[in-house]
């Protein structure tokens, strides 16, 4: 059976989990994380029979994790945080769901080990203290440096943790060249290089029921017919080659990284699914044309409920950019997309929708990418009528308010992508399937 991926379009926190976690309901057999690391924020919630509302927020275990005939696996493109790991698989067994038969994490995945966090904070304060640099704006997970280390050729990976004489000798070597670093590069205190070899003996015990070849397990599950929904963390416009570098992650999140993540062949992928928020958000610094400073960029944030899963922060609101979009829809080739939040929107007489950038005295709908040309383009808006009726308890797009279907007729014209799914709502119930008016 073919590979199904699930991509964020902007720049993350589109609504990526909720959607992973209702398609892998019925129509997935594994799921499967490609990229990223605990900075990932995918939040689920849903409805129990006594009425009673629960909500997690996964940061590396896949998002179908709460059904349990759904295996999920952590690619390795993925870079592995152990106690972040192992702290989220036993909250979820408290919540009552079976993760040891069900999780399987790749042998390849690099670690991210104590002193990539204590080398990203170091770099992060100097940075914010240089009014010459722009701070970057990390999560303080110490994926960039993990990231760094895998292609320096000087990570650990998981298997490292299968022979601890192995483990020892290279994690004294790596462990003293960081604390070079750490105390004569940014004057911080270095790390105990006996503690964090006892306390990553330990992690190779909790973590080895888990470890295995994902991709060997993936290519015969496509042999054997099994249905495979990879998923992907952070947003497209986060992309390390093609997002608005250097305000961006470490890794690919776009659909190339799918295959480079799991180890699975371009010739299996068949269906691309793009998530897009019926407005746009970004979190921490970066250019960001249809940003508001205003009363509507207030009212986004509020009834968005826009504070980052992982990190916390207030989220930067604005208007759809259908410029972005446009682009995005290129490098991943989407089939389809979802809209989220669209319920959001509800209470704006009209709503603006960026259909081009003007620069350099002319009109353009490229996405520059290079984030010098991005932080000076004005968006060119069109406007549309917006709605009042709160739509959270409509299931059927005929039910939407007319300018509401409107909305979002343009959006798939303007792309020429089908949008197949829109979710009104944080719940799984909160979803539209029924679409009949946004054909490409």
């Amino acid at each position: 059976m073919p590979i199904s991926i699930v991509i964020g379009s902007q720049w993350g926190d589109e609504g990526k989990g909720k959607v992973v976690d209702l398609l892998s309901q019925e129509q997935f057999d594994i799921v499967a994380r490609y990229q990223g690391g605990a900075n990932a924020g995918h939040t689920i919630v849903w409805e129990n029979d006594d009425g009673t509302e629960d909500e997690f927020v996964l940061h590396l275990v896949p998002s179908g994790i709460f059904h349990e005939g759904v295996t999920c696996v952590i690619g390795n493109g993925v870079v592995l945080d152990p106690k972040a790991v192992l702290d989220e698989i036993e909250k979820i067994q408290q919540l009552g769901f079976d993760v040891e038969d069900r999780l399987k994490i790749s042998h390849n995945a690099h670690l991210i080990m104590p002193y990539h966090k204590a080398i990203e904070e170091a770099r992060e304060k100097e940075r914010a203290s240089n009014t010459d640099d722009d701070e970057i704006g990390t999560t303080g997970r110490g994926i960039g440096p993990a990231y760094t280390d895998k292609f320096a050729r000087t990570g650990i990976r998981v298997v490292d943790l299968l022979d601890r004489d192995v483990l020892r000798r290279k994690l004294t070597r790596a462990i003293e060249a960081k604390n070079q670093v750490l105390k004569n590069v940014y004057g911080a205190e270095g790390l105990d290089v006996d503690r964090i070899i006892d306390e990553y003996v330990q992690f190779d015990q909790q973590i080895d029921p888990y470890v295995t070849d994902t991709s060997e397990y993936l290519n015969n599950a496509l042999d054997d017919g099994r249905r495979i929904l990879a998923e992907g963390a952070q947003g497209s416009l986060l992309d390390v080659d093609f997002g608005s570098y250097p305000y961006v992650t470490s890794s690919h999140p776009t659909a190339g990284g799918c295959c480079t993540g799991l180890g699975v062949p371009p010739t299996a992928v068949n269906r691309v699914i793009g998530i897009a928020k019926a407005y746009c958000t970004r979190v921490g610094n970066g250019p960001f044309p249809t940003e508001l400073h205003n009363e509507a960029g207030e009212q986004l944030r509020k009834v968005g409920a826009e504070f980052g899963a992982t990190t916390g922060r207030p989220r930067r609101c604005g208007w759809l950019d259908l410029v972005a979009l446009r682009y995005t829809c290129m490098v991943n080739g989407f089939n389809e997309l979802t809209v989220t939040k669209l319920d959001v929107l509800s209470g704006f007489d009209e709503l603006k929708v960026c259909v081009a950038y003007r620069y350099d005295g002319k009109e353009a709908q490229r996405f520059p990418s290079e984030a010098q040309t991005l932080e000076r383009v004005e968006p060119v808006y069109e406007t549309l009528p917006g709605w009042d009726e709160d739509i959270t308890d409509v299931r059927h797009f005929a039910d939407l308010p007319v300018e509401a279907q409107d909305y979002l007729a343009f959006i798939a014209e303007e792309l020429g992508v089908e949008i197949s799914m829109i979710s009104n709502g944080p719940r799984r119930t909160q979803i539209i399937t029924d679409m009949d008016r946004t054909p490409a």
